[in-house]
């Protein structure tokens, strides 16, 4: 079983990164989530994608650092159970690359090798994610072996090679694709899943002694959330993005609105929204700091905080009650 970890901060796009790979390369995967909070949202999505995939899901913890023992046992349990020819870890996007790598290395044996990792870099915000996460985002992009930049699709020549310069000065051995994965074609994809060389990128990782790399943030995890219709998740996007729920730099969740199933993303000052299969359940999962926990459990799980029949004025979202509680931390 061959280990790939794709990283990358909150909301980079790891997990679209996985869902095209799964479909450009069609190999025998499991995949393993790491989500920062309570729920996993991402294993949902991948398994409304394909919903033959073998999605792993790790919840409350950092595969890196305070869940290590419980990630180590289940890479084993994967191995010996599943035995896939490939297992795709995708940590949670404030975990260090570099310990998770040598976690995996702890517990390689004959039957279980690691892939040179790779790192996606949000080329839009990169310079405001170096500056607040300076340690993490270093870290994710020395030990990567190859550097997969997102969201830059509409970016001048110049934009791209000044970035790039910024990236080679971190990372002088790792791969940079600076076009759009998507555009790349079917030997690109088969290459990411190549053996590493005895000198691959991220063998730095192996040494002892780490930077104790601190990333403090809370999370809030919502299940049974629901909508009266699609104007209102969008008004509650643009309340996100605007800091009406307190600093959130990622969101996302599926949920019903009116008649239709919606999967929301929100990257620190933006949103989009897509179709989703229908579904038994509904969840979201909020990261960031001085989440107004309350409000947003007032507007997506409305049904609880109102009797039948009573409408619940959306206006508050602009206007937040007084008696509305603000909870730092978790």
């Amino acid at each position: 079983m061959k280990i790939l970890v794709i990283s990358g901060f909150l909301g980079a796009g790891k997990t679209t990164f996985i869902k095209e790979l799964v479909k450009r390369t069609k190999q025998d995967f499991a995949i393993m989530e790491n989500e920062y909070g309570a729920l996993n949202v991402d294993g949902d999505i991948l398994g409304n994608y394909d919903d033959s995939l073998n999605v792993w899901e790790m919840t409350e913890g950092c595969i890196c650092c305070t869940r290590k023992a419980d990630f180590a046992s289940s890479v084993l349990t994967i191995a010996n159970t599943l035995d896939p020819a490939y297992l795709i870890v995708e940590p949670t996007g404030v975990g260090a690359l570099s310990k998770i790598i040598n976690n995996i290395r702890k517990i390689q044996y004959e039957r279980i090798s690691l892939l040179p990792p790779i790192t996606i870099l949000d080329g839009k915000n990169f310079s405001e994610t170096m500056e607040k996460h300076h340690d993490l985002c270093m870290d994710q992009l020395e030990a990567a072996g190859t550097v997969v930049i997102s969201k830059r699709e509409s970016a001048d020549p110049e934009e791209l090679a000044s970035l790039m310069e910024k990236i080679q000065k971190i990372s002088p051995k790792a791969d940079i694709c600076t076009r759009h994965y998507t555009k790349m074609d079917d030997a690109w994809w088969q290459s990411l899943l190549k053996a590493p060389s005895s000198s691959a990128p991220g063998e730095h990782s192996q040494k002892e002694n780490y930077p104790e790399i601190q990333e403090e943030m809370e999370s809030l995890a919502l299940t049974s959330i629901s909508l009266e219709n699609e104007n209102q998740l969008l008004l509650f996007l643009q309340g996100v993005t605007c800091g009406v729920f307190g600093d959130i730099c990622r969101g996302k969740g599926y949920l019903k609105a009116g008649d239709a199933w919606l999967q929301f993303d929100v990257v620190n000052h933006t949103y989009s929204v897509t179709g989703f299969d229908p579904s038994e359940s509904s969840k979201a999962i909020f990261i960031g700091s001085g989440i107004k926990r309350n409000l947003l459990r007032e507007v997506l799980q409305k049904h609880m905080y109102t009797k039948p029949g009573e409408f619940f004025p959306y206006k508050k979202i602009a206007r937040p009650s007084k008696n509305s509680r603000q909870k730092i931390g978790k």
